[in-house]
């Protein structure tokens, strides 16, 4: 079937109007109608080629809400008429160790991405939620427990709200813990409030003083302008957990001097150019550690949507049309949005 969606054709071109190709559902397929779709940090890095790889014609997008429209013959977890959402990945070995333990994101023979991995679909790569429509393996496909007023908000918790998820569980993020948020914006926010929402005393450290009232508003119980020696000197040892959401390179050693012993810091943004190497002092005297993490598996992205629904919990968004997607990609690299732009897929038609 043919459809609308934007994308680029080349990393020094704008993203445009294109007609694509979607398959017709399989039988383990969920065909999904596009609602909404979020606008991540990603996108522009593969679109603009920051990051090696990217396969052209481009149609980004990975935080998609939408209704099931048509299901294959031995689909057993989704109607026609469902909310559901589709986030990073649509395809996994879901034979290898890490796919077994509800890992997909580590799949050792690598996943498939919902843009720019490997298809047999025309053109040869997978396209993504800047579209009208999708077809996706039902593995791949989430259900979303939000009332419907709030579902532009939920397309960032596909991305944002899973990758920051992801690891305040993995490293036990709860009462009795603090833990520090680097960076706010459109991962930051998400990692803010999930954190607050699990009990956890959180510290949103920030390099804009002007942010501090949006940051206590998010549920931020300190915030820490990191351009005052003085405040970020008080803070030390402080945190047991740091996700530094910042995508861009910076000196490490600053937040690493923040944990406690056994603290970690977590790195969630992936900058174009790397970081400068850090102090190995600053980890060996205090055992302190520094580690990454991407996404999550299905399993615990759902786990994050029902938590989510049960809190009442959605990114911040402004909507846009999908004819805007140029203007909103210069703005997010000004950092001039509160959080996440989240594209209105009915825009596509017009």
């Amino acid at each position: 079937m043919s459809i609308k969606a934007y994308g680029a054709h080349a990393a020094d071109r704008a993203l445009e109007a294109l007609d694509i190709e979607r398959r017709a559902p399989g039988a383990r397929d969920v065909q999904i109608d596009i609602d909404w779709c979020g606008v991540c940090h990603s996108d522009l890095h593969t679109v603009r080629s920051e990051w090696p790889g990217t396969l052209y014609p481009c149609v980004p997008g990975h935080e998609i809400v939408g209704r099931v429209s048509a299901v294959g013959s031995a689909v057993s977890r989704h109607r026609v008429g469902d909310v559901v959402g589709v986030g990073c990945l649509v395809g996994s070995c879901r034979q290898c160790a890490s796919c077994e333990a509800d890992l997909e994101q580590y799949c050792e023979r690598g996943f498939v991405g919902t843009y720019n991995g490997a298809s047999a679909d025309p053109p040869g790569h997978t396209l993504g939620g800047y579209s009208q429509r999708i077809v996706v393996d039902e593995h791949f496909v989430l259900r979303v427990g939000h009332a419907t007023q709030r579902l532009a908000g939920v397309a960032p918790l596909l991305c944002a709200g899973i990758t920051t998820w992801s690891p305040l569980r993995h490293w036990q993020a709860g009462p009795g813990k603090t833990v520090g948020v680097a960076g706010i914006g459109g991962l930051g926010h998400m990692g803010i409030k999930l954190a607050h929402a699990l009990g956890a005393h959180v510290i949103a450290f920030t390099s804009s003083s002007a942010k501090r009232e949006d940051a206590i508003a998010l549920g931020a119980d300190e915030v820490v302008v990191t351009r005052d020696a003085a405040q970020m000197k008080a803070q030390r040892g402080r945190c047991d957990l740091i996700l530094d959401t910042i995508a861009a390179p910076h000196d490490l050693n600053a937040n690493l001097s923040l944990l406690k012993r056994d603290g970690t810091l977590v790195l969630l943004g992936v900058p174009a150019q790397p970081h400068p190497t850090p102090n190995v002092g600053n980890l060996v005297f205090h055992r302190r550690a520094l580690a990454g993490s991407l996404i999550g598996g299905l399993a615990q992205t759902q786990e994050m949507l029902d938590f989510c629904a049960a809190h009442d919990i959605v990114a911040d968004v402004e909507l846009i049309r999908a004819q805007d997607i140029n203007q909103a990609y210069e703005r997010m690299l000004r950092s001039d949005v509160k959080y996440r732009f989240v594209i209105d897929c009915q825009s596509l038609a017009g």
